[in-house]
């Protein structure tokens, strides 16, 4: 590797002594690269090893010596060299002291100004791998390393340094940073270590998804100030969706192409170009907002780099942040790289905005991929600062321990904390990180369009430095009040694994919504048959006002779910009692044991037509449950086919059928399961009795229940009122046996409608009967008991009467229209 030192190296190198190499060196400030003077430098290689390919330049060690000149970006003449690995030689380009902001690698009028905040590091070195001829491979171990004058290119606790002449792209680069090294205290500075910038916009490293050839590629910045301007498009508006009108659709971009039978060219499989050849399937569907499982730059290999039980897994989920700027470049197609990642994942955006569907990106900012103490995975932040400082504070303690990037715990010998359950914790609310995520979320705001985020984790956004929970997190204050995010949808994950539940107690600001766990389990355990839960499936569905009528916040920000990509899919709630993850090499103890399924009477696949056929009517109940609930719904990509993943509730690390979208599937169950899931979003779409402003009152609802304290009774029937006399009568009965319902009669000039074309034979008798006794005429909407096309038809027959019979484990649901 070459080196670029502050003074000259002694050489017999009759070419080095010919051939000086000059670097500018100015006085420190912090606005300016300042005025020069020469200093004569040499440079040498030294090795650092690669793991291998995908994508590098570095300068060819057998290159022989040869000097060109050629016209920079800036119009001057610049002298420029190729390096022979023998003996220093004179390189093209000159360096200046910088300038300390802004962070990352940014194009100033001299040069690429390079910025990196560093409090504790005692030796920071910028390494560069320059293009070579236009090819995409991996560097060879050869880098320039540029060593930083602590007293020329540091202000304050920031390392920079502004070269000039370097190309305005395609240049990879990192940092080796050397600093104290004791553990005890909390730091882990290692120089040999090559470090990503944390605010580095692309990151550049194995180009293929799951390339085991390169499993051990390192990852480096990279930059681009060449390309033009992204095309947004003259008449391109955001899509901007009330977030009481959002219907959200989980997903994960590889999975949900990534299958051969999504029937794509194989090159854009699993990429960012694969969603956009699906948005069909997504208007069909119904859903107006997809949120993405984390796209930024991860390492797929990161439990094979070492011999361990799950050294077998692929990371296909992505909660494994390596950095928090650059879109992961493996979702590119065709391998294209950091450049092409970027410019594909805006045409996706630009592509589902067209189609009137909001992005929600999944962001981890609780946690990084660099793991535990004793199994350090160090790219970036634990190998720049991760202990910052010692201030004395006589009134709490001798010394206050500041840490910048992670949570450090002193009382058991400077070892990292773990509240994300994940071997490390971010230390959110330290003025530099929360500076770093706040430029981040902005970033993702300005350059790439997005419409919002869901915090992972969030309850560790709401820790202090010490882990111990704050009341008025510095952090989700300022994501809620900043300026740029002030249109975004803002969610958190309301807890984290050191037992910070904070649902319901989110602290907020009457912005954040927050992942609503409390309605997931109530829905379940009501769905499925126990007792004593009509009350909370009452509250739940109403828009969990216990929870969230407080201040100004209003049912919105309840995001409903069921079923999340952690934890049992729809189908999977339905088939088995217990978690079955074995094949995740943690011997079943990973996962979450309390999932309140219920398998209908036998565990995992079975033949036998009356337990599947139960099956499949809980979980159009669950569905129906959520689409006519108050708040946002979310459902999870591949619930409306009955995706399967055979009862694993942890499926993080396969990047297989189990995870990936089966689009055959989708095919055979097109004109019956998912027929029924399109049809209650569309039908949830167009009434607003369940897109509710405010909490429901009693002119909003009427409760057809007198058994409130029923332990046993698990029957709720209820009618919302629309201001226009478009009601919509619900009932849910959990019970193994028949409800016989009164219906109420309709607003005046209305009938009730359902959305079914046929009855079973049994059922036109019991309505025969039924109408004979009204004295106008009633028609329904849905019937979760009947097949399809009988379960939901969105123009709706008459055939009510006075009362109904509600089927074990089904509910129905009448609209009021005018007759």
């Amino acid at each position: 590797m070459l080196h670029l030192q502050s003074l000259p190296l002694l050489c017999d190198s009759k070419i080095a002594d010919n051939t000086p190499f000059s670097v500018l060196h100015f006085s420190n400030n912090n606005s300016s690269v300042g005025s020069s003077r020469v200093l004569d430098v040499g440079l040498k290689f030294s090795k650092q090893s690669s793991g291998g390919g995908g994508s590098g330049r570095g300068l060819s060690s057998k290159a022989r010596a040869k000097t060109t000149t050629a016209l920079n970006v800036y119009g001057r003449r610049a002298h420029e060299s190729v390096l022979e690995e023998e003996a220093p030689q004179k390189l093209g380009f000159k360096t200046f002291p910088g300038q300390a902001f802004p962070f990352g690698a940014s194009q100033v009028e001299n040069g690429i100004n390079f910025a990196i905040f560093s409090q504790h590091a005692t030796a920071v070195t910028l390494c560069l791998s320059l293009p070579q001829g236009g090819k995409f491979e991996r560097p060879d171990g050869e880098m320039i390393e540029v060593a930083l004058d602590p007293k020329v290119n540091k202000t304050g606790d920031v390392w920079h340094i502004c070269v000039e002449d370097l190309p305005r792209d395609d240049v990879l680069y990192g940092y080796k940073i050397d600093g104290p090294r004791d553990w005890r205290q909390g730091h882990r500075f290692d120089s040999s270590t090559m470090l990503i910038d944390p605010y580095a916009k692309l990151v550049d490293g194995r180009r293929f998804f799951g390339d085991a050839s390169h499993k051990l590629s390192k990852f480096y910045g990279t930059y681009d100030f060449d390309s033009l301007p992204f095309d947004w498009g003259d008449n391109y508006t955001p899509p901007n969706i009330p977030e009481k009108d959002l219907v959200i659709y989980e997903m994960n971009v590889r999975a949900f192409t990534a299958d051969k039978s999504s029937g794509l060219d194989p090159n854009i499989r699993g990429s960012y170009l694969g969603l956009i050849e699906k948005i069909p399937h997504l208007l069909e569907l119904g859903v107006n907002a997809v949120e993405l499982l984390p796209v930024f730059e991860f390492d797929e290999f990161e439990f094979q780099r070492r011999p361990n039980p799950r050294d077998h897994l692929i990371n296909t989920w992505g909660y494994s942040t390596i950095n928090f700027f650059a879109p992961m470049n493996r979702y590119a197609s065709r391998g294209g790289g950091p450049r092409n990642a970027s410019w594909e994942f805006k045409e996706m955006v630009k592509a589902l905005h067209g189609a009137g569907i909001e992005v929600i990106l999944d962001v981890v900012y609780n946690h990084t991929n660099e793991a535990d103490d004793k199994n350090p995975y160090t790219t970036s932040f634990r190998g720049i600062d991760n202990k910052a400082f010692e201030s004395f504070r006589p009134e709490k303690h001798p010394f206050q321990y500041i840490y910048v990037y992670y949570m450090v715990d002193l009382n058991n010998n400077g070892q990292l904390l773990n509240f994300s359950g994940c071997g490390n914790t971010l230390n959110c609310n330290h003025p530099v990180v929360m500076e770093l995520i706040l430029d981040s979320l902005r970033h993702w705001v300005i350059e790439y369009h997005v419409d919002g985020f869901r915090f992972d984790l969030a309850s560790v956004l709401c820790r202090g430095t010490d882990g111990s929970p704050l009341d008025a997190p510095p952090l989700i204050r300022a994501i809620a009040k900043d300026s740029i995010l002030s249109s975004c949808k803002i969610i958190a994950e309301p807890w984290d694994c050191g037992g910070l539940y904070l649902v319901g107690k989110f602290p907020n600001w009457d912005r954040w919504a927050e992942w609503n766990g409390k309605y997931r389990d109530d829905i379940r355990k009501f769905i499925k048959g126990d007792s004593g839960m009509k009350g909370s499936f009452t509250t739940r569905v109403a828009g969990s006002a216990d929870l969230y009528k407080v201040h100004k916040r209003k049912p919105c920000h309840s995001v409903n779910f069921v079923i999340a990509h952690d934890g049992f899919t729809l189908r999977d709630l339905v088939s088995y009692n217990f978690k079955h993850n074995d094949a995740n090499g943690e011997g079943g103890n990973d996962g979450c044991n309390d999932n309140f399924s219920w398998n209908c009477g036998f565990e995992g696949e079975t033949d036998d037509h009356n337990i599947k056929a139960l099956r499949f009517r809980q979980m159009k109940n669950f569905h129906l449950a959520l689409m006519i609930s108050q708040g946002i719904p979310m459902m999870l990509m591949g619930d409306e086919y009955g995706h399967t993943r055979y009862g694993n509730n942890n499926s993080y690390g396969h990047d297989t059928s189990m995870n990936n979208f089966q689009w055959g599937l989708l095919d055979a169950e097109k004109s019956s399961h998912f027929r029924f899931f399109s049809e209650a979003i569309k039908f949830r779409q167009t009434h607003q009795v369940f897109t509710s402003d405010n909490f429901l009152s009693k002119n909003d609802v009427t409760w057809h229940e007198n058994n409130w304290d029923n332990h046993e009774s698990k029957f709720l029937a209820f009618t919302l009122h629309d201001k226009n006399g478009g009601d919509v009568y619900l009932a849910f009965n959990a019970h193994d046996y028949f409800v016989k319902v009164s219906i109420p009669p309709p607003p005046p000039k209305r009938r009730w409608l359902r959305v079914q074309l046929y009855f079973s034979k049994l059922q036109r008798i019991n309505q025969f009967h039924q109408n004979h006794m009204y004295k106008f005429v009633v028609q329904m909407q849905a019937d979760t008991n009947f097949e399809s096309p009988d379960d939901f038809v969105p123009q709706g027959l008459p055939g009510i009467g006075s009362t109904y019979n509600v089927a074990p484990y089904s509910s129905i649901l009448l609209e009021a229209k005018l007759t």
